[in-house]
């Protein structure tokens, strides 16, 4: 039953169907009725025009007249209102005259314009013409030229003319007229024949829809009161299955919550190992930075004892200046010496002469005496400098080599707080990560136990609803029934 009635169109698509027809009727008729609505207003424009063309017809010979009574008048009675009256009117009628071609569509209408506008413009040619003379004080002239070119000729040519167009005019308007009065009548008819049609053919349409609609719902009522049957069964066993799964949730919602009370307990000590772990950071980097000063005043002192080392080597090299100069000052002394011993040798040799000069040398040898005790003592005391230098030199190595294994050990002991810091850090990025994590295990179990929670609360919610179903089955099966008998 369910297969042939997938086999069959829904009944709201009869029911549109139902409104559809008469509607697509409906346009269509609307669409015809306004294509010949468009072709009497045609015809009524072609008649609004041809009366236009008429009326400037019309215009056109009363202006020619009037131009010509004008002429005619000032040829009897020169005033110059007349030459005014004469000029009002050509301009009037050259007007109209370009006015009207614009409205004229007929061929020979056409011809009968060009036919018309060249004798009118002859004629205004001949007038002026005439004007002109009389204007001059010559009236017999002009009276006789006038009859002489033919201006009452061109008159008549004129108004033959205007009468031939008018003729034509008049049977274009009635032509018109008829198309137009045809066109009425045709719509008329088409209008009751389409809107007569449209009522025969929504009335036969409801009723084949109808028909087909009831069928269906024979069918589906059938249909209907089966599939309720089998629905109350199957409901009930939902319904059954639907308390157990109550059950389940409700013992599911229990273990959620210890589990939740488990998982916030387990954040809360995942933030204090975060905690520790930050702390033993900061004390690892506060390690670094005096690691690094150490570092750096190591550096100081290196450089420090390496300018010591540097001034040492300066006083070496002076004080080995001065040694030698001491022993130049004690080998003058012996040479001076050597020349005051000559001295008292070649003063006794001088005898009373050289008396004095003895003296001198001895003098002399004193002094080179003292000089001599001078440098021994000063390279005795440079000798002793040199010791004390070189004491130092040796001391100073001590130190620099002292210091460069301070600079290691300082490097070293660097490079191991950079490690702590490192895995310290990592520890803290660790710690950080699994409180983030448990926290948010926390707040999906809390999730968790809320739809727990709804759920538990939409499954006894299901179990009332299936009950309803149940009994809105049961009333749907009578309902069916009731609407079988009623098809």
């Amino acid at each position: 039953m369910l297969n042939q009635h997938e086999g069959q169109m829904k009944l709201r698509h009869w029911i549109l169907m139902g409104y559809a027809i008469p509607v697509v009727a409906l346009i269509l008729s609307a669409g015809i009725t306004a294509s010949n609505v468009r072709k009497v207003r045609g015809f009524a424009e072609e008649v609004e025009r041809a009366q236009k063309v008429n009326e400037f017809i019309s215009a056109v010979g009363i202006e020619i007249q009037i131009s010509s009574r004008d002429t005619r008048g000032y040829l009897l009675d020169p005033n110059p209102l007349s030459l005014t009256s004469f000029q009002t009117a050509i301009d009037h009628y050259e007007t109209a005259l370009a006015d009207m071609k614009d409205y004229i569509r007929d061929t020979d209408q056409q011809q009968n314009w060009e036919s018309l506008a060249q004798q009118s413009q002859d004629l205004t040619i001949v007038n002026q013409q005439l004007l002109d003379i009389a204007g001059q004080g010559k009236t017999a002239e002009a009276i006789q030229l006038w009859k002489a070119d033919g201006g009452r000729d061109l008159a008549e040519g004129v108004t033959q003319t205007l009468e031939t167009m008018q003729a034509k005019q008049h049977e274009i308007i009635i032509a018109a007229t008829e198309s137009q009065d045809a066109a009425l009548i045709s719509l008329q008819r088409l209008v009751l024949g389409l809107s007569g049609g449209s009522v025969v053919f929504s009335i036969l349409t409801g009723a084949w829809i109808i028909n087909k609609t009831s069928r269906q719902m024979i069918d589906s009522s059938a249909g209907i009161a089966s599939a309720t049957t089998e629905i109350a069964a199957t409901v009930e066993q939902q319904e059954r299955t639907a308390q157990q799964q109550a059950a389940s949730v409700n013992e599911t919602t229990t273990t959620m919550d210890e589990l939740g009370a488990s998982s916030r307990q387990s954040a809360e000590q995942a933030e204090a190992a975060a905690a520790g772990a930050r702390q033993a950071l900061n004390m690892a980097e506060a390690g670094t930075r005096a690691v690094d000063r150490t570092l750096q005043g190591m550096d100081t002192l290196m450089v420090k004892v390496q300018a010591i080392s540097d001034q040492i080597l300066r006083l070496s090299e002076q004080t080995s200046q001065i040694g030698n100069i001491s022993g130049l000052v004690s080998d003058l002394a012996n040479q001076t010496n050597m020349l005051a011993l000559n001295a008292a040798v070649e003063a006794v040799r001088a005898g009373e002469h050289g008396k004095g000069f003895a003296v001198v040398s001895g003098e002399i040898r004193k002094l080179a005496d003292q000089s001599k005790g001078s440098a021994e003592k000063i390279n005795a005391l440079v000798q002793d400098i040199q010791n004390a230098i070189n004491s130092t030199v040796m001391a100073t190595d001590e130190g620099s080599k002292t210091v460069e294994e301070g600079v290691r050990i300082a490097q070293e002991t660097s490079t191991a707080f950079a490690g702590v810091t490192d895995a310290v850090n990592n520890v803290v990025l660790n710690s950080q990560q699994i409180s983030l994590n448990v926290k948010q295990q926390s707040t999906a179990i809390q999730q968790v136990v809320t739809a727990m929670n709804s759920l538990n609360t939409a499954a006894r919610e299901n179990t009332t609803g299936l009950s309803q179903v149940r009994q809105g089955t049961q009333s749907l099966n009578q309902a069916a029934l009731t609407l079988k008998g009623l098809v």
